[in-house]
Formats: structure tokens, C-alpha cells, sequence
């Protein structure tokens, strides 16, 4: 801080042996505080992240929404120049089809992200599923029923509807 600062907002005057060792403390690194993700966390990213790559044609999709993105961003950062470079009464027309072209520059990154989180939860449910065949583990029952052909029902129905003698 400066003398004439000091002086402006009526503060007391800093010793720089002070300033510098107030410095010093910013330099110093704070002790890194993190924790350890548990094991099966770790051993299902492992799962999922070498599933991806078993999926065929999915590195290929990926390039080509990635080139797409890239050729609509360059597309708009020209357009963006020239309507710079134009009247005004034509730069509107120019910027519009910019903002179009960023929209289909969104549109590209946002399928090639969606996509992989289909096939991520479509590999999720297929290791439950895969989980639950390996365990052996049947339905949970929920309810009973019966099995009745027209013909039983017919006479349940009419054995109900009986006056009582």
C-alpha cells in the first residue's frame, strides 16, 4: 500500500519487514486435504471406462460430431468478422446465421455427450442385470394370483350370483 493511501483513508502505516512476511505467508501452500474414494468406487470407473471402448463405432461418431463443432465454430468466428467488416443494415442478416452456426457448434458437443451417457447407463443396467442373473436371486413376489380359463370364471361368477335358498 502506498503512503498517499494511507494517508487518503487515515490508516497506520505497515512496516514493509511486515508486508513482506504477510507475503510470505501467501506463498506458502496450504496442506492438501483430500479423501480416498473406496475401493469399489474405483474397481466400477475401472469397469465402466474399459466398456467404453469395447463399443464399436463410438470413437468414429465422436470425431466426426468433434469436426462438425469445429467447422461451425470457425464458420462463426468468420462470419463474426465480416459482419464486423460490413453496413450495418446488412450485419444483421450475417450475424444471424453466426448465431446459427454456434447453436449447431452446441448441438454437436451436446449429442456426442449424450451419447455417451446412453451408453454408460445402458452398460450400468446391464451390469445389474448381469449382477442379479450371476446371484441367482429370483423376483420378489409382490402379489398372489390365479389361473382361471373363461369357463371357471363363468361359474365362480354365477356360483356368486345364486339366490340363497
Amino acid at each position: 500500500m502506498t503512503k498517499k493511501l494511507e494517508e487518503l483513508f487515515n490508516l497506520d502505516t505497515i512496516d514493509s519487514t511486515q508486508e513482506a512476511q504477510d507475503s510470505n505467508e501467501l506463498l506458502t501452500p496450504l496442506v492438501s486435504q483430500h479423501t480416498q474414494l473406496p475401493q469399489e468406487t474405483l474397481n466400477n470407473l475401472d469397469k465402466i471406462e474399459s466398456a467404453l471402448p469395447a463399443v464399436i463405432g463410438l470413437e468414429a461418431s465422436d470425431s466426426e460430431m468433434d469436426e462438425l463443432s469445429k467447422l461451425a465454430q470457425d464458420s462463426y468466428k468468420d462470419l463474426m468478422d465480416l459482419g464486423m467488416n460490413v453496413d450495418s443494415r446488412f450485419s444483421a442478416e450475417i450475424f444471424s446465421v453466426a448465431s446459427g452456426l454456434l447453436g449447431h457448434a452446441i448441438t454437436a458437443k451436446t449429442a456426442k455427450i449424450n451419447k455417451k451417457l446412453r451408453m454408460v447407463d445402458l452398460q450400468l443396467k446391464k451390469a445389474k442385470l448381469d449382477k442379479t442373473a450371476n446371484e441367482g436371486e429370483q423376483p420378489l413376489e409382490t402379489g398372489h394370483g390365479y389361473i382361471l380359463d373363461r369357463n371357471e370364471l363363468l361359474k365362480e361368477l354365477l356360483v356368486r350370483d345364486k339366490p340363497k335358498e
